[in-house]
């Protein structure tokens, strides 16, 4: 196991109710057990995995690192100790990935796990997305995953100018961020989108837990009106029972999606309290895409939608992200569309955004040999 830090700029601040986004850190996680050549002789072929943490969503950088850094001198001790490699390697990593808590550091979990399915899904000859889908008894994979684009802070034309780009680059959902600006200019900005895109566009609105409980349910009855997707997060991700009360007064009209309140109170939880129509799962954030797709699977059986997002990530990430939601039948538009936020990448992007959508890669694993020129 090997682990390599890595930062990308964003090309302009994503201004959320959190805070600017203007720089993504992580680390480049890979798993390669030197005794095998990816024959199918039953132990792994290499593999590559990504954590990238964002605090609010995840650990802190810092926590990711160590914790990374404490999983790889394990799986050194244990490999040493006995001399082997190959499958001894493969199974100390495994060991090892039952370590890494996700509540407390999803996004080094997330790195690991990664490799690993990385790994097994490439010595399967078997895409990443047919292998989870399979391990969850799940038909075949889409081909195809819908995405929505995201719209950051910014006035009322400025919003609805790019609103207007996103649709006629194809895109049939947008994402807008809300809760930085007052409500009054926040209702104004969603206004202009609706104007701007038509009724044909699907609208979110995203206040990442800005509002507190007058506010939100003054939100909801201004917004009746523009047939929204979803409200994502109107709440702080402690109040689950406002979120509850809030789906209640909103009905059908706005229906409430929930995104940290996952990370807060787990997923159980949300569906016990029926606080959400929607659930925004981000592998990065739940530890990992083999966590995310049971996460999804287990929304679908409680009646709520998934939609699976990123932490605005890289590369290697936002393509397992891609799996994930392939695997997960006529899944939403999902957040994915999000590698144009960066000013650059690790490496090119096997998964580019055309028309509103993105096709899943067939190659083994996450991307065949698209990331193997990866430093490691």
């Amino acid at each position: 196991m090997r682990v390599r830090p890595f930062a990308l700029d964003l090309r302009a601040p994503l201004g959320t109710a959190n805070g600017e986004i203007d720089r993504r850190e992580g680390f480049v996680v890979a798993v390669d057990p030197t005794a095998d050549d990816g024959d199918g002789d039953g132990v792994p072929a290499p593999g590559v995995g990504e954590a990238t943490p964002l605090p609010g969503w995840t650990e802190s950088l810092s926590a990711c690192e160590s914790a990374l850094q404490t999983v790889r001198s394990r799986i050194d001790e244990e490999t040493g100790a006995t001399g082997a490699a190959g499958a001894t390697e493969a199974t100390a990593a495994l060991d090892a990935l039952g370590t890494l808590d996700p509540t407390e550091v999803p996004a080094a979990r997330h790195g690991l796990a990664l490799a690993l399915g990385d790994a097994v899904a490439r010595d399967a000859e078997r895409p990443l997305a047919t292998w989870l889908a399979a391990e969850h008894d799940l038909p075949p994979p889409a081909d195809s995953v819908p995405v929505n684009a995201t719209i950051g802070d910014s006035p009322p034309a400025a919003t609805a100018s790019e609103a207007e780009r996103a649709a006629a680059a194809g895109f049939d959902c947008v994402k807008v961020k809300v809760g930085v600006r007052d409500l009054d200019e926040d209702v104004d900005r969603l206004r202009a989108v609706r104007r701007a895109v038509g009724p044909a566009v699907a609208i979110r609105a995203d206040a990442n837990g800005a509002w507190d409980r007058r506010t939100a349910e003054s939100a909801v009855d201004r917004l009746a009106t523009l047939d929204l997707a979803y409200l994502e997060q109107p709440l702080p991700a402690a109040d689950l029972a406002g979120a509850a009360a809030l789906r209640e007064r909103a009905g059908d009209e706005v229906p409430i999606a929930l995104d940290e309140s996952l990370g807060e109170h787990g997923l159980e939880s949300v569906l016990a309290a029926d606080a959400a129509d929607a659930v925004v799962l981000k592998p990065m954030a739940l530890g990992g895409p083999d966590r995310a797709l049971a996460a999804a699977v287990r929304a679908r059986e409680a009646g709520v939608d998934p939609v699976v997002t990123t932490t605005i990530d890289a590369v290697v990430a936002r393509t397992a992200a891609v799996h994930v939601a392939a695997a997960i039948p006529d899944i939403a538009p999902c957040g994915l569309a999000t590698g144009s936020l960066l000013a650059g990448d690790l490496v090119a992007d096997p998964c580019p955004v055309d028309a509103g959508s993105i096709a899943v890669p067939t190659a083994d694993g996450l991307a065949g040999e698209a990331f193997d020129s990866l430093p490691r």
